[in-house]
């Protein structure tokens, strides 16, 4: 069994794997490490965005300059990308989404919880295949499915990482 500590290692692993040349993230404490891991590789750029929605644009301009790319976000920043995944539907290019869930299990942030509880069908309606990984053990098979849908149909795919793999955030006061 994964160690919950070492799934975004093993992430990383796999974008690499995956040939994943950029990565597009508002910063997020749920991908810190992965980030941190993104930003180290001189081979990966990666890309602070001001809004998530910025990431699909990210992703069109990759993919059209040959690249594979990766957006990273959290479940609050789906709501931002809804009308831009129109982009994906029309001009159909891959889009990899890893997305950090939030308003569930051990949520301490009553504003987190409504847009947690409608991303997957919120994006199942935009045309994103939707996966979920819920524990370790199954989130690194999931996204390396995750990436060869996308990248060999050119859809748009998202992974949503649970709230429990990610583990119990803390309100430092």
């Amino acid at each position: 069994m994964l160690e919950t500590i070492d799934w975004p290692d093993r992430l990383y692993d796999v974008l690499k794997a995956q040939r994943i040349a950029q990565v597009g993230y508002v910063p997020d404490a749920g991908h810190a490490r992965l980030i941190a891991r993104c930003k180290a590789d001189p081979e990966i750029r990666d890309v602070v965005l001001t809004t998530e929605e910025e990431g699909i644009a990210l992703a069109a301009g990759a993919w059209l300059g040959h690249r594979r790319s990766a957006l990273l976000m959290q479940s609050s920043g789906v709501g931002n990308c809804i009308n831009m995944l129109s982009l994906i539907r029309v001009c159909r290019f891959p889009l990899v989404m890893l997305v950090t869930m939030r308003g569930e299990w051990a949520e301490f942030n009553p504003w987190q919880v409504p847009m947690g509880a409608i991303v997957q069908p919120s994006l199942k309606l935009a045309d994103v295949q939707v996966y979920r990984a819920d524990t370790p053990d199954d989130l690194i098979e999931t996204a390396e499915a995750a990436c060869d849908l996308a990248f060999a149909g050119e859809l748009a795919v998202a992974v949503l990482i649970s709230q429990r793999l990610i583990g119990r955030k803390q309100w430092v006061k």
